[in-house]
């Protein structure tokens, strides 16, 4: 056996420790920036956005808490566009670009991607970009459609486009990109905020420069990048050789009702690790089709949670990470295919690649979570006001048990990280929505030895003589399943409610509501880890007494039985029906 090669690091590792840092401080300080300044509660409150850092070659060096889905391809923006101008040498300081074609950027066109080249002395040193959410780009209905059959129905399409020029404003570019959003100041109000992040980052990456020389900062940066690549080669080579799969689908493409099917190869050979995802969809009619460069950033989020969740991203990650899918399919989508709704196979895509290395990552992977946004869109006209309103939310749900606990009850799905919810102050102050219950949904989460989270349910009254609803719930088919004999979890629903009709749904576009309406959104659960009599019948215990599950689910599901009239454990009857029925409950 030939021995390991030391590399030979070239700065010193305490320096290259402050200088790793002071990148990620700087990428959390325009993180901050951006949210503190921006227009729409969905980025100051959801916190709808990310940022990164990278140096003169688009290599990541730091990034803020936010979206992985995100952070994974800000890179690929950069190179398509200095690419586009002709190389590096076209960018001037003061520079600023905007794009959202979801072909380059890979996802929908609502998410507005900003970008500055940096200087230093005159020197191309770097750049910075952050990408965040805008309520309403001018698709064919106020915030995005969910029936959309082609991307020109989505919105306005903005290919790479200088919005300052060597620090000048390009006015007119700018109020052609504004002008096309139902809400004008929130889009102008967000630019602004994004334009303002750029600019920190690039202050405080001069800064760093200006501290440290940019010969120790350069040498730094390779170090950096060195480490991350042989850690994530030393754990893929633990991985034993082999070829593993998992396949799932989704309910639909929101226009027809065919299923959408996933399919996951993920290839170990050595230190390196391939996702070939041959088989999954076409490009469907519907919307859930997706930009390659987005299918290459979920596939980094599964390799990260995988290999080393704990470490900071740079640019030294996923170089022996490849990922194959044909042109034309649901992850490598050609114009004029609709991308609206680019997350909802990601998501699944995500929990399969997890699935798939389960056999042999059994102390890493985690059984599947609720798996998708679960959007939920009210708009209309404000009967105070008098103004237009747009209310957009995703959903929480339950993540999947693993080995060393339960599941998550009430977090955001993967592809979403630092997602979070928007407060019911909120909503009801700016929205004409009023909230009537939020909580955890009992009995939704997979049984197992440990158990999946609970899914959220949260109830809304339209207090809007014109509002309309639209719906973007998926994994109703393929829920949340479990491993290693953990079950699989409840599916989301959606009840709509009128002083006439009770109606369900999960995907609907702009649905009219009538004044008092009342809509019950109800997320799923996620997977159970381990056979569900293997659970402790304390744990069960707690779980009655907090009311995640219920007494009759205690009994069926995880085979408890409880004293007559007590919340007290019945040890020998708990036993022996667990006995009797553990083959059945297989």
């Amino acid at each position: 056996m030939e021995a390991t090669t030391i590399p030979q690091f070239l700065e010193n590792p305490v320096t290259t420790e402050i200088i790793r840092n002071a990148f990620i401080s700087a990428a959390e300080e325009m993180n901050a920036r951006l949210a503190r300044s921006a227009y729409s509660p969905i980025i100051y409150e959801m916190k709808d956005c990310s940022v990164c850092l990278f140096n003169k070659d688009a290599e990541l060096l730091g990034q803020s808490a936010g979206l992985p889905i995100f952070m994974g391809n800000l890179d690929g923006c950069i190179k398509y566009t200095t690419e586009l101008i002709g190389g590096r040498e076209n960018y001037r300081e003061g520079d600023l670009y905007i794009m959202n074609d979801s072909y380059i950027t890979g996802t929908h066109l609502n998410d507005i991607t900003v970008f500055s080249p940096i200087f230093y002395k005159d020197q191309l040193v770097g750049f910075t970009a952050n990408r965040a959410h805008w309520l309403d780009i001018g698709a064919k209905d106020p915030g995005y459609p969910m029936d959309a059959t082609e991307i020109y129905q989505e919105g306005v399409r903005i290919p790479p486009t200088k919005i300052y020029d060597a620090g000048k404003a390009r006015q007119d570019v700018i109020d052609l990109i504004v002008g096309n959003s139902r809400l004008r100041d929130a889009a102008m109000g967000d630019l602004n905020a994004q334009i303002a992040a750029c600019r920190t980052g690039e202050q405080r990456y001069q800064e760093i420069m200006e501290r440290f020389g940019m010969e120790t900062v350069e040498r730094s940066i390779a170090d950096i990048f060195t480490q991350s690549e042989l850690m994530d080669k030393e754990i893929i080579s633990s991985i034993p050789d082999g070829i593993y799969e998992a396949q799932g689908c989704l309910d639909n493409d929101g226009v027809t009702d065919e299923p959408v099917p996933v399919k996951v190869k993920v290839v170990i050979q050595g230190d390196a690790i391939t996702i070939d995802l041959t088989g999954s969809s076409p490009q469907r009619p519907g919307q859930t089709n997706c930009g390659f460069s987005q299918t290459i950033s979920a596939c980094r989020v599964a390799f990260k949670n995988l290999i080393s969740p704990h470490s900071p991203v740079t640019g030294g990650n996923f170089r022996t990470m490849h990922v194959v899918t044909p042109e034309r399919t649901i992850f490598h989508a050609q114009q004029p295919a609709a991308c609206g709704w680019y997350f909802t196979p990601l998501g699944i895509l995500i929990d399969l690649i997890i699935k798939a290395l389960s056999p042999v990552l059994k102390d890493r992977c985690a059984a599947a979570h609720y798996g998708d946004s679960m959007v939920i869109t009210f708009a209309g006209t404000d009967p105070v006001t008098q103004s237009p309103f747009l209310s957009v939310e995703a959903t929480a749900g339950g993540w999947g048990a693993f080995a060393a606990g339960d599941g998550e009850s009430g977090l955001i799905n993967n592809v979403n990280g630092d997602f979070k919810n928007l407060p019911i102050e909120v909503i009801e102050s700016k929205y004409p929505l009023k909230v009537l219950h939020y909580g955890f949904r009992q009995d939704t989460g997979g049984p197992g030895a440990n158990r999946g989270g609970l899914g959220i349910s949260k109830g809304y009254q339209v207090l809007a003589d014109l509002a309309s609803l639209s719906l973007w719930f998926d994994r109703s088919k393929t829920t949340a399943w479990g491993l290693f004999g953990g079950k699989s979890a409840v599916a989301p629903e959606v009840v709509i409610k009128s002083s006439e009709t009770e109606e369900k749904w999960l995907k609907v576009n702009a649905k009219s509501l009538k004044l008092n309406s009342r809509v019950i959104a109800n997320s799923g659960g996620g997977g159970g880890f381990g056979h569900p009599f293997d659970r402790d019948p304390q744990k069960v215990r707690d779980d009655v007494i907090d009311e995640y599950i219920s007494q009759e689910a205690a009994l069926l599901q995880y085979g408890v039985v409880f004293k007559s009239g007590t919340a007290e454990v019945d040890e020998e009857q708990t036993r022996n029906y667990r006995e009797q029925n553990r083959v059945a409950r297989e």
